[in-house]
């Protein structure tokens, strides 16, 4: 009988993740208790984590490469919305026995291309035993201390801008839910949009002429509602300028779902900033430069709330927490 192939913590370490180290002095080849971060000059530290867990954040039937981009692009986002570029994170596997040589190498290499992609590299982390598969990761990224993006800048006459389309991946996890039925076609797009986040990157081209950023993870009304709580002023938004890809207008145009449900649902994972509308040029260059998808949806205002199209939105729902 051939005998098992046993998963070991020096296995995973040594088989698997010594390639993500990019063999950086910072990580003494995973030899040492700890790691450092390099000093950069002009330029401050931006930190973010994201926790997933199995039957919580993901389905137990996902595949390796999808949890993998999850736990990535949670983490670019939030870098991204900040202002900052990526530098360097760790990693955190609490793995249950199931677990296989195939899972961990597929959840690697797709880990590996995002670090090609955007240039970071894996500090270290920790591996542990569980009962259901845990994946935890701090990110470390740079920007200047006067560029650095947060939620509570906006000013009144600013322009509020979106990248990307928005709503697909909620879509994708009410099919996963079984809440809508789809044709085969539309099943693999919006499913898709749902296990394969990407990141927004550009946070860090756009941080010296915007005034305020924040990534959509749990609905672009509940994510908006962050950015302008903290000062006397609101938002109106234009209805008609909020991006959606075409398969969801199609979707909307055959009553399959109505765009309260899109706006409000999460795992977007674009960004919502404000800038000076004397900013908009050069906003529209940069995203054609790099190609970026940008759309302005509204403006900031000096009376509290929402708006859309002049009416106050008088219920959305409440950005997601976890209860206990």
């Amino acid at each position: 009988m051939r005998k098992k192939n046993k998963i070991t913590e020096q296995k995973i370490i040594y088989r698997y993740l010594n390639k993500l180290n990019f063999n950086k002095s910072e990580t003494f080849n995973f030899n040492n208790d700890a790691a450092f971060l390099k000093k950069r000059k002009n330029k401050e530290i931006v930190v973010t984590n994201d926790t997933i867990v199995e039957s919580v954040d993901f389905f137990k039937s996902d595949p390796a490469e999808s949890v993998a981009q999850k736990i990535i692009t949670y983490n670019l986002s939030d870098i991204s919305s900040m202002g900052a570029d990526p530098y360097a994170y760790t990693l955190s596997l609490s793995l249950p026995k199931k677990i296989t040589h195939e899972w961990i190498s597929k959840f690697v290499k797709k880990i590996l291309y995002f670090q090609n992609k955007y240039n970071f590299f894996l500090l270290g982390g920790d591996i542990s035993q569980s009962n259901q598969l845990i994946i935890s990761s701090n990110f470390f990224g740079y920007v200047a201390k006067q560029n650095i993006l947060k939620r509570e800048f906006p000013n009144k006459g600013d322009d509020i801008w979106v990248t990307g389309y928005l709503g697909d991946s909620s879509v994708g996890l009410a099919l996963s839910k079984k809440q809508i039925f789809l044709n085969d076609v539309q099943t693999k797009y919006f499913t898709n949009k749902f296990l394969f986040p990407k990141p927004c990157m550009i946070g860090s081209l756009i941080c010296k002429i915007s005034t305020s950023a924040i990534d959509i993870s749990d609905g672009f009304y509940g994510d908006l509602s962050k950015i302008i709580n903290s000062k006397l002023i609101g938002a109106n938004i234009y209805s008609s300028k909020i991006p959606y890809s075409s398969n969801l207008k199609k979707l909307f145009a055959k009553n399959k779902i109505v765009t309260s449900d899109v706006l409000n649902a999460g795992d977007d994972y674009e960004l919502i900033f404000t800038a000076p509308k004397n900013n908009r040029n050069k906003l529209k260059k940069i995203a054609t430069k790099y190609n970026y998808r940008i759309t302005k949806v509204g403006r900031i205002i000096g009376k509290n709330g929402i708006y859309v199209d002049d009416q106050k939105l008088m219920k959305f729902k409440n950005p997601y927490q976890h209860s206990f």
